[in-house]
């Protein structure tokens, strides 16, 4: 009996041994967790007691941080504002006009120079028109790539017209239009059509009757005639987005020059004066002739006047006769007498 009480006493002495040497290892890893989290967890996340403990430290700690966060949420807010904004698309054209003596060469040479400069530039087209002796106007319009826009923008600004050319710059204007949202909301457009249009073609594939078939076969008809559509649209925005416009005018300087003074020629000769003398009479005989056809046009008005006027010249005794008896036999009346 004392042998089994004290093999039980020896079990539970060794039993609390053991839970005693589990408890003791709990607690170690236990604080070194603790104390580990603690170090690497920031200021702002510490236990409250730490914090309290060092007041001082903690509230110039948490300013800094406060700071660092604000810092932090500016930056993210124009990181996120400059992804917002997107790329941009712009339409650009630009108009220079130039006066230059000798129009045809500077076109030359400009034509030459964009040419080396933008191997895939092209001209939009051409027109020389003349003005004057050896003087034209000159037109010319280049479509030249946007990256190497600014190059040729820069050569035509400052282009050296005081010098060999002699000519001065009298325009340069730029026009430049924004279609980013254009350009962004037809490729919207377009991903949404053909989303459509597989949807539509996943519901012909699985359509039974015929009236379906053809309410779909119309709707994917018109889906596709708009991807159609809104494709080509932005394939001309691609082009005027990567392709720039360049308009240039030539004038030429025409310098006044005077009229040449009259030359008198004092020197007599026979075929002269006889070529003189022939001339006038041929505008002394289109002159006569001008008055002959003339009065043969008023002669139904002169004939008449003249053929009377003669009857009363040749008849005029006989008239004197006719008219003398009446204006002698004619006595005027008296005038009143007044009352006396």
């Amino acid at each position: 009996m004392l042998r089994t009480w004290v093999s039980h006493q020896k079990l539970l002495l060794f039993a609390c041994v053991m839970l005693l040497a589990l408890w003791l290892a709990a607690c170690g890893s236990a604080g070194s967790a603790t104390s580990n989290t603690s170090s690497s967890m920031p200021t702002a996340q510490r236990p409250a007691d730490h914090s309290a403990n060092n007041a001082s430290g903690s509230s110039s700690t948490n300013s800094g941080s406060s700071s660092t966060s604000a810092q932090k949420n500016k930056s993210g807010n124009s990181q996120s504002s400059s992804a917002d904004a997107g790329p941009q698309y712009l339409i650009k054209t630009l108009n220079v006009t130039m006066q230059v003596k000798d129009t045809r060469k500077v076109a030359s040479d400009i034509q030459s120079w964009i040419a080396t400069t933008d191997p895939r530039s092209s001209s939009a087209g051409a027109d020389y028109t003349q003005v004057g002796d050896k003087y034209y106007n000159v037109s010319l319009t280049f479509s030249v790539q946007a990256t190497l826009y600014p190059q040729i923008y820069s050569y035509l600004r400052d282009y050296n017209v005081q010098g060999s050319t002699g000519g001065k710059l009298v325009g340069f204007k730029e026009t430049v239009q924004d279609v980013s949202n254009d350009y962004v909301d037809t490729q919207s457009r377009i991903k949404n059509y053909k989303g459509e249009q597989a949807r539509l073609l996943t519901l012909l594939s699985q359509a039974q009757a015929v009236s379906d078939i053809v309410t779909i076969d119309q709707k994917l008809s018109e889906v596709e005639g708009n991807i159609e559509t809104a494709e080509a649209h932005l394939k001309l925005l691609s082009s005027q987005v990567t392709f720039y416009t360049v308009n240039l005018y030539l004038q030429p300087i025409i310098p006044n020059i005077p009229d040449p003074a009259p030359q008198t020629n004092t020197d007599w000769s026979f075929s002269g004066s006889f070529g003189e003398a022939f001339t006038a009479s041929l505008s002394f005989g289109r002159a006569l002739l001008t008055f002959l056809i003339w009065l043969l046009a008023f002669s139904i008005y002169v004939v008449p006047v003249v053929l009377v006027a003669w009857l009363i010249r040749k008849y005029r005794v006989a008239i004197g006769r006719i008219v003398s008896p009446l204006l002698a036999t004619y006595k005027p009346p008296l005038p009143p007498q007044p009352h006396t």
